[in-house]
Order: structure tokens, then C-alpha cells, then sequence
């Protein structure tokens, strides 16, 4: 191929050079050319191995598994039986070029060794004229096939294949001799530096990855910690807001509602450390916190904040084409409830539930089996009910998205997954998620958290 008025010709037999300037994928030096491999190589398929009609001693082979780019594997070469007259004719020699015809089309690798080898039909043998350097070539096959090159050479709908006819058509550039070695030996001595890069930029690349969701983490702590927004003196405590709680669940208690806790827990301050109070026992719980809060917040369990927590059903319901949707974890696995593909049970079942299985706008889902620690709001007046793999809280007298942004945080999930039991798939029990220890803060600057965390995440999203 020559190049005229700068652009690169191609002249076949006796016809016309035809410009084939759209056809080859970039510019090349001047003392460079455009190439195809039948101009510089001979190319052949390997044999066909068929059983019924092999004769002649077995011969070992390679395969499209045995070709990768960083060399040859031995550790899977198969034999087949080859007959005198196709020895010729299938056996490598030291400086062939291997190209993988189907499967990851392209894979290439050099046949560097003296011993016996042939090859079958998956491969295609590049045997290079004169003195050509085929780790060029090789090197350029990794080249085309990272720039999506081969792409346009590859035949086929599901499974691509890489003919004869259409590697023998790619326009290869061709440097002089000393400079193809040049370029080998470069590549060489730039390779350890490059595999280095390779697993600086997948850890960079993991770690963007994962910023987003470390980082809404280290907000969510730094939320329930008191952190995030400044206290006001004259907020009212939060432990006043947990007598209202209280006296909100006595009232209950009282019209037959709820069930008055068998271990009812109250924690308070006195003289700078942390007490509970369970039966009648009090006792110091400065070890079982995990951070210091403000003075205005309190610390609480979350069995105390709820007039309910209770699972699902744990018999398996019957079901029905049409009816009241029933939820399973894939179906809040996003953080919210998807309605487009769930279950359903008749509206008798629904009925039957105890008021505390039944969900309400204000109330919050929480997994508690396999993905556990999945918090999921309840925005909508709609009916529908969920398997034992979820609980269903009822806050109280708080602010429910205060409550979810707690249990979304690092404090409560590291809880959780301290007292999941199980092998197969954990689980959180119902009482353990009772007992979840979470920092309250005055009703005041709950609603600060949450317009804080709100305008963070509208920043998060406009980044």
C-alpha cells in the first residue's frame, strides 16, 4: 500500500490504488504502512478434530482455552490423533502468532517454544514472512481489541467468530523492523509499571464506587451523634419528649391498645453516667454506649419509642391472583416499597391481621432476615401486608424520619449485625431489634437533622 496526496492507497492485482482513508483506524508515521496479513503472513485455521475419522499417533494440541495475552497455558493441553500427512500442516512452529477464532475473539499469544505443538480449528496460526517481530502483532490484537477495532471484523448474532476472510481484511500499521522491536521491547519494560496502575486505578475505582454510600454513612453518624447541627439551650430535653412517649404508651396500655412491656426499660443521667432501669433493678450502662451524646439528648431503647414492633405472619398465607399485596424482602430491597410485581393473599387474610401487622402512613418497615438492616417508610394509605423477614415499627410522638435516618446509621446496623444468630441466613430476632440502643435528640433539633441531611442529599444529587 502507498500513500498518495498524503492519504493511504491500496492497488490489488492489476486495478486501480483505491483510498482506503475511512478504512484504516488511525494515522501512522510516514515511514510506516498500512497492512493486511495475507501481504505479510500466511494464516490457516487448525485441523478439525473429528473422532470417527482420525487416524495416525496422538499429538498434543492447543485450543482457544490454552491462548491468553500474557502467554501460552500448558497446564490443559489435550491430545488428538494426527495423521503423517497433516503433521505439516498443523504443527507450530517457534514465532507463530495464535488467534483465538471464537469465544473472547482475538485472544492472542506467541508460540515461543521448540517443541512439538499443533492446533485445531478454534485457533487461527499467523506464520510471519522474513523477519517480522509477531509479539507486534500480538501486542497490536490487544491494541484493536481494547479500541472495540475487532468488533467490526467479528461475524455472527450471540456468538461472534473472528473468519479467515475477515482477519485477513484488517488494515494492520507496519513499522520498520527495528522499530517493531523497539516497540516490543518498550512495552516489555513498561509492563510491571502498567499492572501497578492497573491495581492503583481498580482500587481508585472501587473506592469511588463506594464514597457515596461511606460518606451518607459518616453524615447518618455524625447525625445521631449530635454532630451534625448545633444545640439550642433552649430546646426542650429529649427526656421530656420521652415522658410524653410514655405517657402516649400508658394511655394505650390503658384502652386495651397494646401490651404493657413484660421488662419495661427507662434509662436515665445521674452524676455524669448512663442507668437503666429494668424490674426494678437499676444498673450503670456507661460501657454499653457506644459515643457520648449532648447533654439535651437522651438514650433510649427502641422497643420504648414504639407503641409496637412486631413481624409478619409466620405461617405462610394462602394466596391469590388478585387481592392485598404481600411483600417480601425483593420488594423493598431498593429502600422503598415496589408494588409492580409482589404477591398477593385475599382480603379475608388481610382482615384477620392484629392491628399491629398492619401498616400505616408514619410507620417504618425494617428487614430483619438474610439482607437485614433495610429500613423502608410507609408513604402511602395503601393495604397490604409482609412476610416474618420484616418488622413493622409504630413510632411514637418523634419524628419518624428522625427514627429511620437512626436506623439507616453505622450505630444501628453494627447493633444488628452483633446480635444476628444464624448460619444460612442471619437474623435479627424480634427482641433483639427491641433492645436496639438509640440517642434521641430534643423534637427541635430533630427537624434541624433532618433539614440539614435533607439539603446534603439535594447537594449529593445536583454533584
Amino acid at each position: 500500500m502507498g500513500f498518495s496526496d498524503n492519504l493511504p492507497y491500496e492497488k490489488v492485482g492489476k486495478n486501480e490504488p483505491v483510498c482506503i482513508a475511512d478504512e484504516v483506524p488511525f494515522d501512522i508515521p510516514e515511514s510506516w504502512e498500512w497492512v493486511t496479513l495475507k501481504q505479510i503472513a500466511v494464516t490457516a485455521l487448525g485441523k478439525t478434530l473429528d473422532k470417527s475419522k482420525n487416524i495416525g499417533e496422538y499429538r498434543p494440541y492447543l485450543c482457544s482455552i490454552n491462548v491468553y495475552w500474557t502467554g501460552i497455558d500448558l497446564s490443559t493441553v489435550k491430545q488428538a490423533r494426527f495423521g503423517d500427512s497433516e503433521l505439516s500442516k498443523y504443527q507450530l512452529n517457534k514465532g507463530d502468532l495464535l488467534i483465538c477464532e471464537g469465544g473472547d475473539v482475538g485472544r492472542s499469544a506467541v508460540w515461543d517454544r521448540d517443541e512439538e505443538m499443533y492446533y485445531q480449528n478454534a485457533l487461527h496460526r499467523v506464520r510471519f514472512y522474513g523477519n517480522i517481530e509477531p509479539r507486534f502483532f500480538q501486542l497490536l490484537m490487544e491494541s484493536y481489541k481494547g479500541a472495540k477495532i475487532l468488533d467490526n471484523y467479528s461475524k455472527g448474532m450471540t456468538i461472534k467468530h473472528l473468519v479467515q476472510n475477515s482477519l485477513n481484511s484488517i488494515y494492520f500499521p507496519l513499522p520498520p523492523l527495528a522499530e517493531q522491536r523497539r516497540i516490543v521491547e518498550k512495552i516489555k519494560q513498561l509492563t510491571p509499571y502498567l499492572k501497578k496502575y492497573g491495581s492503583v486505578e481498580t482500587t481508585l475505582s472501587n473506592l469511588n464506587l463506594a464514597f457515596p454510600d461511606d460518606l451518607k454513612k459518616s453524615i447518618l453518624q455524625y447525625a445521631v451523634q449530635g454532630k451534625l447541627v448545633p444545640q439550642d439551650p433552649a430546646d426542650e430535653p429529649a427526656s421530656v419528649l420521652l415522658e410524653r412517649i410514655r405517657t402516649e404508651k400508658e394511655k394505650l396500655i390503658k384502652a386495651g391498645k397494646i401490651k404493657r412491656d413484660k421488662h419495661e426499660s427507662v434509662i436515665f443521667r445521674r452524676d455524669n453516667s448512663y442507668y437503666e432501669k429494668v424490674d426494678g433493678i437499676e444498673r450503670c450502662i456507661d460501657d454499653k454506649l457506644p459515643f457520648e451524646i449532648p447533654a439535651s439528648w437522651a438514650w433510649t431503647r427502641l422497643t420504648n419509642i414504639c407503641s409496637s414492633i412486631a413481624d409478619g405472619d409466620h405461617q405462610p398465607p394462602p394466596q391469590v391472583s388478585h387481592g392485598i399485596p404481600f411483600l417480601v424482602i425483593s420488594d423493598v430491597s431498593s429502600g422503598k416499597i415496589d408494588f409492580s410485581n409482589t404477591r398477593f393473599v385475599p382480603i379475608e387474610y388481610y382482615m384477620q391481621l392484629a392491628d399491629t401487622r398492619m401498616p400505616c402512613v408514619g410507620d417504618l418497615l425494617f428487614t430483619v432476615t438474610g439482607s437485614y438492616g433495610i429500613v423502608i417508610p410507609v408513604l402511602e394509605e395503601r393495604k397490604f401486608c409482609f412476610q416474618r423477614h420484616m418488622a413493622l415499627l409504630k413510632p411514637l410522638v418523634l419524628y419518624t424520619n428522625y427514627l429511620e435516618l437512626a436506623l439507616k446509621s453505622p450505630l444501628a446496623f453494627n447493633q444488628c449485625r452483633t446480635v444476628a444468630t444464624g448460619t444460612a441466613q442471619k437474623t435479627v430476632g424480634l427482641s433483639s431489634l427491641k433492645n436496639l440502643l438509640l440517642p434521641i435528640p430534643p423534637i427541635e433539633e430533630q427537624d434541624r437533622i433532618l433539614d440539614r441531611m435533607d439539603s446534603i442529599m439535594r447537594s449529593f444529587m445536583e454533584f
